[in-house]
């Protein structure tokens, strides 16, 4: 008999489909960037994250640096980074960064950053600074930006990064609206449609990109609405990505969406207007940006040719 204990009715976690698994990362170059990243003292979201993309990534010598520190001062349920009172700033964080990206030889990077509500700019200043670092050290590497929100100071952050010019501006919705309570508790969905909007508003030309995670209870129809929200506030590039819980602690997977669904959720979003579309169930925000990045441009470039 069965008693109160009796967990044998809890649902069993859903088995991770094999279009999802990923080979552990043995290369060489692999070893090489992470013993790069280590000697700077730079962080990445590739580790902190628990991306499973960092194998390929990294043998390929392309990592995203997550600047600001290592702790959060948000707790979301979907997110694997350490949250509680982060530690002060680091002054040499700008230039260690140019420094890996020369070193690397990267055409394009990415740097994403903790949450800092306790910073007063949230950290905005910390990104301008590695801007101009990047384009003192290597002025030929293109730079994509993935901020947080900047709640409450969201206005002049915005103006002062998108002031040190930026070619890609992201920000993540992460999920719908109506799971923003359980999943982005820390952040307000119509605020961040309202940052990406404002760096429009300040600079037209600047490609603004989003995305969100399925496989967390959304329905396809709010999927649908989350991209004519985007397109409404003027995003050029939508990644979408499965979820993945990084521990038993984090917001469990509802779903693991189909690679044919993810297909057909791009086919909906390139119809929609978006510039460039990604949408597997691999998809991550820095996931062959490069590419995707020269794409987009290529994309524009088609785009006002037919507008002449």
């Amino acid at each position: 008999m069965g008693g109160m204990n009796d967990l044998s009715s809890a649902p069993a976690p859903l088995r991770k489909p094999d279009w999802i698994r990923v080979k552990a990362p043995t290369s060489r170059a692999y070893g090489e960037t992470r013993d790069l990243m280590r000697s700077l003292g730079l962080n990445t979201v590739c580790e902190e994250a628990a991306c499973p993309n960092i194998g390929e990534c990294w043998t390929k010598k392309h990592a995203t640096v997550m600047i600001l520190g290592d702790v959060c001062t948000r707790a979301c349920s979907f997110c694997n980074v350490k949250t509680g009172m982060p530690r002060t700033l680091d002054p040499l964080e700008p230039e260690n960064v140019a420094i890996a990206a020369a070193k690397l030889g990267l055409q394009h990077i990415v740097v994403t950053s903790v949450d800092r509500d306790d910073l007063p700019d949230g950290g905005a200043g910390q990104f301008v600074k590695v801007i101009e670092a990047l384009r003192r050290t290597t002025p030929a590497t293109t730079i994509e930006i993935l901020t947080p929100d900047f709640r409450g100071k969201m206005r002049e952050a915005v103006e002062a990064i998108v002031a040190a010019g930026p070619d890609v501006y992201n920000h993540n919705l992460e999920t719908v609206p109506r799971l923003y309570p359980t999943i982005r508790p820390g952040a307000r969905y119509y605020s961040s449609l309202r940052l990406l909007e404002e760096v429009k508003r300040h600079s037209p030309t600047v490609f603004t990109k989003s995305g969100i995670m399925l496989g967390l209870g959304e329905e396809r129809l709010e999927v649908h609405q989350v991209m004519d929200d985007m397109r409404s506030a003027g995003i050029d590039f939508l990644t979408m990505g499965q979820y993945l819980r990084p521990t038993p602690k984090h917001a469990e997977v509802k779903e693991f969406v189909t690679p044919q669904a993810f297909s057909a959720y791009g086919a909906i979003a390139r119809a929609k207007g978006f510039l460039q579309v990604a949408s597997t169930p691999l998809t991550r925000s820095s996931y062959h940006a490069g590419e995707d990045f020269a794409a987009m441009r290529v994309a524009r470039e088609a785009k006002l040719a037919k507008q002449r």
